[in-house]
């Protein structure tokens, strides 16, 4: 007899993505003083688990189940029942339905986010999963969470399928490396995964690096720009923002230029496409999907041959010579590039 008690909670640790041949821990907790959980895989006839529970404080209860090897030919779907010694047979509710999710090999879809990877709190971010496989539903994860989001998928043209999550109002909480899967409703095998997506969230450190620019913001096409970004306070990284773009920051580890610390983007030969409006950030190892506040905002007004300024296009980025960017947990080695006094430095205009 099940629901004469109130539903415990089962949840994956560290995490219910799991690997194919892996194994995983799912706890059932309850806020009631249960003697033993019992784990059930949904829509088989599996004999359940069942385990005395560990007491908590105050009369809560749980106990840990591991689950494995997984292989993502198989759907792995579970709840679990709390009970009491004196009735083992009258259980509660069940728990909500826990879908551990196994990558498998077929073809990666897409993650992309609108309006950008660079949010501040409080905004909405629209991430979009898609795939020209025909998924019928798309996940979506964020590393090292305990829940996944899942959506159906719809097809905005033949041969296409896509779901958007919504995230927000956004918190610091929500920054952190995202990735999504697809899978076919008659198959319980999701797909590989997409390629990670860093979400960075503004404002976190209390600090704005400034923005400068040599040698100065309007220059013809064909010459050499160097963007400077520099902060009073210790940043490991920073980082630079196109507006309108939606790929990725350029990012370059910080060097000391005592008594500030700095990175220099070099943009040679410039040309139409590194036009527009730019801001730069900080961020610490630490958390580094943090950020400082945004600089003052520096508009590039890049000429052309016959001297008459380009418009601004509101492209990704254009990679700058010299220095690749660094990954969000950067080499020990610093990016070698010149360095230059402050004086003779644009500075971005004020907001």
């Amino acid at each position: 007899v099940t629901g004469a008690y109130s539903k415990p909670t089962l949840s994956a640790l560290p995490s219910p993505v799991v690997a194919s041949g892996g194994s995983v821990t799912l706890q059932c907790d309850s806020q009631l003083a249960f003697d033993g959980f019992i784990l059930c895989k949904e829509g088989e006839d599996e004999h359940p688990q069942c385990l005395n529970s560990q007491p908590h404080t105050r009369g809560s209860s749980w106990a840990v189940f591991s689950v494995g090897p997984v292989s993502p030919s198989r759907r792995w779907s579970y709840r679990c029942y709390g009970y009491v010694s004196s009735t083992p047979y009258v259980w509660s509710l069940p728990s909500d339905l826990l879908e551990l999710l196994v990558p498998g090999v077929s073809k990666k879809p897409s993650l992309s986010v609108q309006p950008g990877p660079v949010v501040a709190p409080g905004e909405k971010l629209i991430l979009q999963c898609g795939s020209d496989a025909g998924y019928d539903r798309f996940i979506l994860y964020k590393e090292e969470e305990r829940d996944f989001l899942q959506r159906p998928g719809r097809q905005p043209q033949a041969g296409l399928s896509q779901a958007n999550f919504t995230l927000g109002p956004v918190r610091g909480s929500h920054g952190g490396q995202y990735r999504c899967s697809g899978a076919h409703n008659l198959s319980s095998e999701w797909s590989a995964p997409s390629d990670s997506l860093d979400i960075l969230i503004s404002g976190q450190i209390r600090a704005r690096p400034s923005l400068s620019v040599q040698p100065g913001p309007t220059v013809a096409s064909g010459e050499n720009v160097t963007l400077l970004c520099q902060s009073q306070g210790w940043m490991d990284t920073f980082l630079l923002t196109k507006e309108g773009a939606a790929d990725p920051p350029l990012r370059l580890k910080s060097k000391r230029q005592s008594p500030k610390y700095q990175a220099e983007f070099s943009m040679s030969p410039v040309t139409s496409a590194h036009a527009g409006t730019y801001r730069c950030y900080g961020s610490r190892s630490s958390d580094p999907y943090l950020l400082t506040h945004p600089s003052d905002p520096l508009e590039l007004v890049v000429s052309g041959p016959s001297g008459s300024p380009s418009p601004s296009p509101t492209g990704p980025i254009p990679k700058p010579a010299g220095p690749k960017d660094q990954p969000l947990n950067p080499t020990e080695s610093d990016p070698q590039s010149a360095q230059r006094k402050a004086d003779g430095w644009h500075r971005g205009s004020g907001t």
